[in-house]
């Protein structure tokens, strides 16, 4: 949108400014209580921002209001990740979770989340008439092809699929992209009344974040980015990665899981762990647990695992250390188990899945010919054994995908923001590694990093008051700290 205005300043060398943004209505928004302390409202804002007075949609919006209204600052915008997931439910269930919203910085910030478009309460994409209709399709799809002979039927699925949410949600497929969510964010910033925006993106979250500070970089107060993403990588790819290379396995997940699964591992075998799996050499225990898997399905108290469901549990699983001694429990009780092949489903009952599939096919670019992963998901379980091969497939529908937002934001992701944006990972994150959140922040203009010391994804998972004091001093102030590193609060199998 607008790109000839970001071409010739880019031509004349001169740090490109925001882009244009049409004239809109602020969203007039009234607040009511919604039970235990949270309020909610409803937000009108265009279905596309090229025709601001055409069809408008409805946004839903949930906030904590500031413990202490003297000290208010003013308002704490949260994307908790996905995408998909509902952000109203998400603060109603974890807003009084003191590790990532301590009672410091409630005290100074009504904390406001909302169900971005598409997700949710708000213009809901769907693909299916009914809830029964969703789970029988969708419990039919196992999460990856386990070998070669499995893909056919696999990206037939996925092909059925897609079909399906382009008859039932039609035109709107083509306005869920994160660059029209971001001019959502800009319209709900207005109608709480904040200059400039105070934000918290938790992965997924965080490519949001980084589309906003670019559209609007004079409208940037203070934005933690919390577990964050390789922001050309996740977009376009580098050079012509995205036509050719799947893309969680262009920005290599598979090796920030492989990693994570070694941290998993090794504390687990660790003096004094209370790890029901530990015991013997534990890589070659989880070598057999696969081969046996792969050989006969295996059903516990705790489901039927084949190969494919075996690593998936545990990839993720992975993301919450919280759960690492109940998956070693799981573990174990597959271990111990004999063989059996009796069948097991599981629920689904939000529009998580379609969702994820509706805004990540809009924002980034995949490669659209099955043959492509394929060749992936052979060559990715030879480089990186159990989690190569699974990542790969891990965004399939995006092959197939038809709906296609004329303003979906590619770059620059550069832009000189009115404030320092502030990054925090994990060492080990299985679903935002590292280093692609290193590579995020270096793409970007005005960056600091915090480390956490631990394993798991983001600080919604990997408890760490050192982290959330660190974050909430920042935004209190919008400097960025000094401190470069946090230790966690406890260790997984302690």
């Amino acid at each position: 949108m607008k790109t000839l205005l970001v071409t010739a300043a880019l031509i004349l060398g001169m740090a490109p400014a925001a882009i244009a943004e049409p004239d809109v209505e602020t969203p007039a928004l009234t607040w009511q209580d919604c039970q235990d302390g949270f309020q909610c409202s409803t937000a009108r804002v265009p279905l596309d921002y090229d025709r601001p007075t055409g069809t408008k949609i409805d946004l839903s919006l949930i906030r904590l209001p500031a413990t202490d209204p003297s000290k208010r600052i003013g308002s704490l915008f949260v994307n908790f990740g996905g995408p998909g997931a509902s952000g109203v439910d998400r603060l109603r269930a974890r807003g009084k979770w003191e590790w990532l919203f301590s009672p410091e910085l409630r005290a100074r910030f009504d904390v406001v989340s909302w169900d971005q478009r598409g997700i949710g309460r708000s213009a809901t994409v769907r693909c299916f008439d009914s809830v029964e209709e969703q789970q029988q399709f969708l419990n039919a799809i196992p999460v990856y092809p386990n070998a070669e002979p499995d893909e056919p039927a696999f990206y037939d699925s996925y092909r059925e699929f897609v079909k399906r949410c382009e008859q039932k949600s039609g035109d709107l497929l083509d306005h869920v992209s994160s660059a029209n969510t971001a001019r959502d964010l800009d319209q709900l910033r207005k109608a709480v009344g904040d200059k400039k925006l105070t934000y918290h993106g938790i992965s997924y979250g965080t490519h949001l974040g980084a589309i906003y500070a670019n559209m609007f970089p004079n409208k940037v107060r203070a934005l933690a980015f919390d577990g964050a993403l390789d922001f050309i990588g996740n977009a376009t790819g580098h050079g012509n990665e995205g036509s050719t290379v799947p893309l969680d396995t262009r920005q290599d997940v598979p090796r920030g899981i492989a990693e994570t699964f070694d941290q998993f591992l090794t504390q687990c075998a660790a003096p004094g762990a209370k790890c029901a799996f530990a015991g013997g050499d534990l890589r070659k225990k989880w070598a057999d647990l696969v081969t046996k898997v792969s050989e006969a399905a295996v059903t516990t108290p705790d489901g039927r695992f084949d190969r494919v469901t075996l690593i998936s549990t545990v990839w993720d699983a992975l993301a919450q250390p919280d759960t690492w001694q109940d998956t070693a429990r799981i573990l174990q009780g597959v271990w111990e188990a004999p063989a059996s092949m009796r069948a097991a489903s599981a629920d689904y009952i939000t529009n998580r899945f379609e969702a994820f599939n509706a805004v990540q096919c809009s924002d980034s670019n995949f490669p659209r010919n099955a043959a492509v992963y394929s060749e992936y998901g052979a060559s990715e379980d030879i480089r990186v054994p159990y989690w190569g091969r699974a990542v790969v497939f891990d965004m399939m529908a995006c092959a197939f995908w038809q709906g296609r937002d004329d303003d979906r934001y590619t770059g620059p992701w550069k832009r000189w923001t009115s404030a320092p944006i502030l990054f925090i990972n994990s060492r080990f994150d299985p679903s935002t590694p590292l280093h692609g959140a290193e590579d995020g922040a270096e793409e970007m203009a005005r960056t600091g990093f915090l480390t956490v010391e631990g394993a798991g994804h983001t600080s919604m998972y990997v408890r760490s008051a050192c982290t959330e004091k660190v974050k909430r001093e920042y935004l209190f102030t919008g400097v960025l700290p000094v401190q470069k590193t946090c230790g966690i609060d406890k260790a997984p199998f302690a």
